[in-house]
């Protein structure tokens, strides 16, 4: 599994951050958030299985557009962040329509939108933005697990395919995302803490600059 999830890192190449926003990574990161509106009209109509070729399309972009950057060191400034920001957009678009067409319980919305709302209020009052934070091995299998786990649920949907075993299983899976994304969350948590009390106290340390002498 970690082996996968790293794909494409070419270790005798020295990593560069690109300046620039038009990388194919990027590319790749924008074109699987247009996917999300066609999902959700897809099931607005009822039409599960374009919604769920849809949705496997999007998961599967998740894992491709993050090789292709480690693979052609396509790395950029702007898909470190357009990559999580993208991510956590379509999958709380996705829970969200989900829980409104009555695929999945409640539960599933609340327990991605909470964690990210604490989050993101938090990075706001300790930084004022992004805290600049690494993707966490737990966030990495949350992510995945989800991305899993919504097709699975989905596909119970379709004709000739609606078996009760593909829902327990879709639900399993999603239930343990779930779990994975309040773990991955709170140690979010504690890392952005330690950063900025790390900073404080350079500062009150330091000269004024921010950085110990």
């Amino acid at each position: 599994m970690i082996r996968f999830i790293g794909a494409g890192a070419r270790p005798d190449t020295e990593l560069t951050v690109l300046e620039r926003f038009w990388t194919l990574p990027n590319l790749v990161t924008v074109l699987r958030f247009l996917g999300i509106p066609l999902f959700v009209l897809f099931v607005s109509e009822d039409r599960y299985g374009s919604a769920f070729l849809t949705l496997v399309a999007v998961g599967s972009t998740d894992w491709i557009d993050g090789y292709l950057a480690r693979r052609l060191n396509q790395v950029s400034t702007t898909g470190q962040w357009l990559d999580p920001v993208a991510d956590r957009l379509a999958l709380i678009i996705v829970a969200a329509t989900f829980v409104v067409d009555g695929i999945a319980p409640v539960w599933l919305i609340l327990s991605i939108a909470v964690p990210d709302a604490v989050l993101i209020v938090n990075s706001l009052l300790l930084f004022h933005g992004n805290p600049d934070l690494p993707v966490s091995l737990v966030g990495k299998i949350r992510t995945a697990l989800l991305l899993l786990g919504a097709p699975l649920l989905l596909l119970g949907r379709v004709d000739g395919y609606d078996y009760q075993w593909l829902c327990s299983a879709g639900s399993a899976v999603l239930a343990l995302g779930c779990i994975g994304h309040v773990a991955a969350a709170a140690g979010y948590l504690v890392a952005a803490w330690r950063k900025y009390l790390h900073q404080r106290g350079s500062v009150y340390a330091g000269t004024g600059t921010g950085y110990a002498p």
